[in-house]
């Protein structure tokens, strides 16, 4: 079977196959960094984690980009709250990101990006936007017109009576000076006294927010590369705004092969976000649960699809992920030496069979969920057998399986008190 991944462009399941004879070119929208992260962020990048390590098992060299929007309307706004520098709170919450991220055995991107490093590409941009009729000036604010990208829209695949409404309620203010349409978007804008500003050739200012991530993709991976991933809240406006810009700039199309969106996490029956309030913090979560119990509650969700946090769920995860880490340590004791994994044929039939249906769920568009039952039924065979070498193979299965491709890392050996609290396999 060959990996198909949904591209919300066409919205079906596509093959995937490289543009090129290059690298794979994985972008995915990183953090804000305001405030503290949550576990609806560490949804999201986990599950393009596995995306990446999946690739990278079969065969793909990737090339990783993730963002980090240091400079935007958010960021500005807490920082005058706060009366604090606006870097410098970026920075202070970007090392608890990489610190929590980390302890969710997240593999870190080959380029993690800041917009305030590559305003001089988003103004090269935003001058051929208006050089080719997609932009205009106003009073120095620079707008794209959207009248003049008629496919604006295939992405999120919304009426146009529909897009202003959810365009508002996610940072488009219509009634800017000297916009034309309410739904143009913002390009360029003049600083306000106390915020960050550049020069420009339409004065000094500061970039809107979506042309930060069309710059910072195509300087890193070019003007057209495989996959751009993100929240399923960034399909409309933000990526929407992505493919117009970028391609009417560039003049190459498609700009991305696949768009790729993770669901969003909702809280007692809410979207679970930092305007209202509902958050659960991925720090307070690590007080209690290890980083392999909430990575193994994240991939046992499909990552196209809304989750209910639920911490019964959480609470079973852990002890399922140290059933894992049972079976692993149990194969080392008997073959401390990792033996050859990939060769469906030096395997015990049974584990070669967990095997192939394990990839086949990661080829349907990474169907963890119905992987992730074939890896516990792996960890059953290596704790019950009497078999020596299906022992071996089914627990080492575990480790390749359970680490190269969803990332947990089942190599620290469990405490006591984990082991007391994890029911026998």
């Amino acid at each position: 079977m060959t990996l198909r991944l949904f591209d919300g462009r066409r919205g079906e399941l596509v093959p995937f196959t490289p543009i090129g004879p290059g690298p794979v070119g994985l972008y995915v929208c990183g953090i804000t960094p305001y405030d503290v992260g949550h576990l609806g962020h560490a949804f999201t990048y986990v599950s393009f984690d596995v995306l990446h390590r999946y690739l990278d098992y079969l065969g793909h060299r990737v090339v990783y980009v993730q963002n980090l929007t240091d400079v935007d309307d958010d960021m500005l706004r807490k920082a005058r709250e706060l009366g604090e520098d606006y870097l410098a709170l970026g920075n202070r919450h970007v090392t608890t990101f990489l610190t929590e991220m980390a302890a969710l055995n997240w593999l870190p991107p080959d380029d993690l990006p800041r917009a305030t490093q590559h305003v001089p590409k988003m103004q090269e941009m935003i001058g051929r936007l208006v050089e080719g009729g997609h932009a205009y000036v106003e009073g120095g604010h620079v707008y794209f017109s959207v009248d003049s990208w008629p496919t604006y829209g295939e992405l999120s695949h919304l009426p146009r009576e529909a897009m202003l409404p959810i365009a508002n309620e996610r940072g488009n203010v219509p009634e800017m000076p000297g916009k034309r349409d309410p739904l143009d978007f913002v390009l360029w804008q003049p600083s306000a006294l106390d915020e960050p500003f550049w020069e420009s050739p339409w004065g000094p200012g500061r970039p809107g927010w979506h042309i930060e991530c069309s710059a910072m993709s195509t300087a890193y991976l070019g003007n057209r590369f495989e996959i751009h991933g993100g929240g399923a809240d960034l399909a409309f406006p933000h990526h929407e705004s992505e493919i117009a810009q970028s391609e009417g700039a560039s003049g190459e199309r498609p700009f991305v092969g696949w768009w790729m969106h993770a669901g969003m996490l909702r809280y007692q029956g809410e979207k679970m976000s930092k305007s209202l309030g509902n958050l659960v913090l991925v720090r307070d979560l690590l007080r209690t649960y290890s980083g392999d119990a909430i990575r193994h509650y994240i991939v046992s969700h499909h990552y196209r699809r809304e989750l209910e946090f639920d911490e019964t769920e959480l609470e079973s995860s852990a002890v399922e992920a140290l059933r894992l880490r049972q079976a692993c340590l149990l194969a080392e004791q008997l073959e401390p030496l990792a033996p050859a994994m990939a060769d469906p044929g030096s395997l015990h039939p049974l584990v070669a069979d967990h095997r192939a249906r394990f990839l086949a769920a990661m080829d349907d568009d990474l169907d963890t969920p119905a992987a992730l039952p074939e890896l516990h039924a792996l960890a059953a065979l290596a704790a019950s057998t009497d078999e020596r070498q299906l022992r071996v193979d089914a627990g080492w299965m575990v480790r390749e399986l359970g680490a190269r491709i969803l990332g947990l890392r089942l190599a620290t050996v469990p405490s006591l008190r984990e082991i007391g609290e994890a029911v026998p396999a």
